[in-house]
């Protein structure tokens, strides 16, 4: 671990980690993992999950056509952990955002049977987490059985410092992604475009589920490649947010708050003007919307609540009136 890593005081634990296969009960889960081109963030990625107190049942790694030694890497560590699957797809010859992403990753997830585990996560390769990550998600979802889906917060290591990416309390993050089994198939699973990792969190709450991300020591990790710098550069990567909010169904108000709200963060104005920019573009052009018109009215009212009574309690209200609307898991599902 580099210096700044060891900034990070979620890093320390004193438990040693735990044999995969050997979870408690209800504990079983499956990491699977969409990457391409990741051989500079693989080994660190790895060998942070290889230090996890609860470790992955399984872990289905797809690699999308890597140009680099990222497939060397993984079959190397594959070699010594058979609860580590690699699954090789052919070069598309560039990374495809979005729906690319989910594609892999359903390339990976149709190989399970989902029933055989209680959580399924969608997980990044590019990510440093502490040892204590997934133990902790699953103790904190065992006390609150609504909880669909959950994350940590993402940080970054900016000139020898950790700095917080953006990111709502209210949707687990897209990099990691820690779902119940239950939630994760009665919300359909993800779609397979921009805003992917937006849309099923509001699912999610459509019926009836809690979404979440904890600010806490113990779930702190670090992004190696921060959110929205896309694999070109940061305008590119948040013009793409602006036309995901777009496709989603975002009102006008309420991605210009939020734009306002993203002004003083890195990139520092640049970053607001990208979205906007991506969203404007995408309505001037008539690029296509979220075709559920339901959750699109769903999405507008509770981004109306934000604006009028803060994401927070709007968010605390909305969880509150949508308890009648949960269906607790049955064995079966």
């Amino acid at each position: 671990m580099n210096a700044v890593a060891e900034q990070r005081p979620s890093h320390v634990s004193a438990s040693p980690p735990a044999v995969a296969g050997k979870t408690g009960p209800g504990r079983r889960y499956c990491l699977i993992t969409p990457c391409r081109d990741e051989a500079r963030y693989a080994r660190r990625t790895i060998e942070s999950v290889l230090k996890q107190t609860v470790l992955p049942a399984r872990w289905i790694i797809v690699d999308d056509g890597s140009k680099d030694e990222t497939p060397q890497i993984l079959a190397g560590y594959a070699a010594e952990h058979p609860w580590i699957t690699v699954i090789r797809r052919a070069d598309r010859g560039d990374r495809k955002l979005g729906g690319g992403v989910i594609d892999a990753f359903y390339t990976g997830y149709e190989t399970i049977r989902p029933g055989d585990f209680d959580y399924v996560c969608k997980f990044d390769l590019d990510l440093d987490i502490p040892p204590g990550y997934f133990e902790g998600l699953m103790r904190r979802m065992e006390a609150e059985p609504r909880i669909g889906t959950a994350s940590g917060k993402p940080y970054m290591e900016l000139s020898g410092r950790l700095v917080p990416e953006v990111c709502g309390d209210e949707n687990s993050v897209g990099m990691i992604k820690f779902y119940r089994t239950s939630c994760f198939t009665q919300i359909g699973g993800f779609v397979r475009e921009l805003m992917w990792d937006g849309i099923d969190c509001h699912r999610c709450r459509m019926l009836g589920w809690i979404a979440v991300s904890w600010d806490e020591p113990d779930l702190r990790f670090i992004h190696l490649r921060p959110m929205g710098t896309s694999h070109k550069n940061w305008w590119t990567g948040r013009v793409r947010h602006g036309v995901g909010q777009w496709f989603m169904g975002t009102g006008p108000a309420y991605l210009l708050a939020s734009a306002t709200f993203r002004l003083t963060k890195p990139p520092v104005l640049l970053g607001s003007a990208a979205m906007v920019w991506g969203y404007l573009k995408s309505a001037l052009t008539g690029k296509p919307r979220y075709p559920d018109a339901e959750f699109r009215r769903f999405l507008r009212r509770y981004q109306w609540a934000c604006l009028f009574r803060g994401k927070s309690k709007a968010t605390k209200d909305l969880d509150i009136s949508q308890s009648a609307a949960w269906q607790p898991p049955t064995p079966s599902t």
